[in-house]
Order: C-alpha cells, then structure tokens, then sequence
C-alpha cells in the first residue's frame, strides 16, 4: 500500500497558477514488421515496437494510448476508436501470413501456431473451418516463436514430409520464404481468403484508446505519414536496410494495401461474422468508431 504524501505543501506563485499541467507524452506502439514501415517511417516521436499480441496486450491494459494492432483485438474488444482510411490489408496473396507446409493442406494433421500472431491465427481457424478441414493446431504456450539462423523456428527445418506445417507471420514469414522456397510449399491467407470471400482482408489498424484527448488530430498526423511515405515510395525502399530493395517494392506494391476503405470494412466485418460461426467471438453488431 502507498503512503499518502504528508510533506506541506506550497501555494502556488501566481505564474504557476496561470499555467497548464504539463501534458504526458503520447506512448504509441506499433508492430515491427516490414509491413508497417510506410504506416511508422518517419514519426519524430517516441515508438515501442513489440509483436502484435504483445501490443494488444499493452494496448488493453492502458500501457500505451494508441498503438498499430491486429484487427482481432478490435473485434474482441471493440471500446477503441479507429483512425479511418489507414490499415494494413490485402487483396489477394498477401506473401507474409501463411501456413509453411509439405504435405497437401487436406493432409496435415497439425499446424502450430505463432503466438505473436492474434489475426493470423483466428483468420486461419476460419478458413479452415470454412474449408470444412480440422487439422489440430499446437499453440506454442509461452514465449515468441524460437528463431534460428535463418530467422526461423528450428522446428520449421526438418527433413521429410513428417514435418510438421507451421503458421508464419511478418518478417519470420518473408525469410523463411526466401530461404526455403524449394522446400515447402506456402498456403497464403490472403490468397484463401480472397477466394473465400471476394473481399480484402485486414490484418491490422491503428486503434486508440477512448479516454486519450485529440484524437482527430493524433490520426490526421498519422495519415498524413501514411501519404508522405507512400508518395515517396521508392525512397523509403532504398533507406531499408534488412531486405532486399526489388523484393520491398513489389512486396509494398503488389501485397499491401494502406487504405481503410469500404471494400476493407466490408472485410473486416465478414471476419467477425465468421469468427462469431466458428465460436471465436460473441456475435454482435459491428460498429466501427472512426476518427
């Protein structure tokens, strides 16, 4: 229990009186992944990077005020704002969220998962379930994932085709590709949920938290980032300095999508419907909060 502070206390001077408290820095958090640097590039502030589950994590316990996410943790706790027009989607393969496999998909019996990930792995559960295919998923109990050599599980590498099928996510997903390409072969979520659906999908948004003042303001600051890196596009990619520059433009060109349009929200809540199906979330109204 903290004591209360019984020190006297001054009268403030007159110019004390007159003056505004201080304000608290804004504490931001963002993935750090290559897909989020033409959403983070730039931005003068302070940023805690962490994993995606980490930073939902941070983001419900009021550990940070805003923070770039997985769209999960909105559906799964929908008290945020979202900055409008800003995301990380895709509309088709998206290259960096798939299942590393080499068995056909229809015969694997286990796919672990990557406890970074929240999205990556309700999204993979539904399609799946949609696909009326019910492999046992191992979800790692502790930790990050463990990360060899080449940037990737241990685990993942093994000879044969008794090797298990692996759930990838981000940067990890983008260096085993390269790496192992001639290996195993690569089940898109993106590409499965384009077919599926007919929709982009939404990997992630920016979410603030309802109690932090200015939001408006805070959000035209972070499109207006958005813009300036993706109008300057190429010089972004030449500043990159852990993947190769060819790979970053067709990744950021052909892969992702930056917007939060209609066609993206139309998405993201034909996502919660069928969590809500395949009883990963409580069915609700889906109400978007934009700023």
């Amino acid at each position: 229990m903290v004591g209360r502070d019984r020190s006297p206390r001054r009268s403030p001077s007159t110019a004390e009186a007159g003056r505004a408290p201080p304000q608290r820095m804004l504490r931001i958090g963002c993935v750090k992944y290559l897909n989020a640097r033409p959403l983070i590039r730039g931005w003068l502030d302070e940023v805690e990077f962490d994993h995606p589950s980490a930073l939902c994590e941070r983001l419900a316990n009021g550990e940070l005020d805003v923070a770039l996410v997985s769209s999960f943790e909105f559906l799964r706790n929908p008290i945020y704002r979202i900055f409008d027009d800003v995301s990380i989607s895709s509309d088709g393969p998206v290259y960096s969220v798939v299942v590393a496999h080499r068995d056909e998909i229809s015969q694997i019996d286990e796919i672990g998962l990557d406890p970074a990930s929240e999205t990556a792995v309700n999204l993979l559960r539904c399609l799946l379930g949609e696909l009326g295919l019910n492999p046992h998923l191992k979800q790692r109990s502790t930790g990050i994932l463990p990360v060899g050599p080449a940037g990737v599980s241990p685990a993942v590498v093994k000879s044969g085709s008794a090797a298990p099928a692996q759930l990838l996510i981000g940067d990890q997903a983008i260096r085993f590709r390269q790496k192992h390409a001639d290996e195993f072969q690569f089940w898109d979520l993106g590409e499965q949920w384009r077919k599926l659906i007919g929709l982009p999908f939404v990997y992630a948004l920016w979410l603030i938290r309802p109690e932090v003042a200015d939001a408006k303001t805070i959000a035209s600051r972070l499109r207006t980032l958005r813009d300036k890196n993706l109008a300057h596009l190429d010089r972004l990619i030449a500043a990159e300095t852990e993947f190769d520059h060819q790979f970053c433009a067709r990744y950021y060109r052909e892969h992702l999508r930056f917007g939060f349009g209609e066609k993206e929200k139309e998405g993201l809540g034909r996502f919660a419907n069928l969590c809500a199906k395949h009883g990963l979330l409580q069915k609700r109204d889906l109400r978007f909060a934009l700023v």
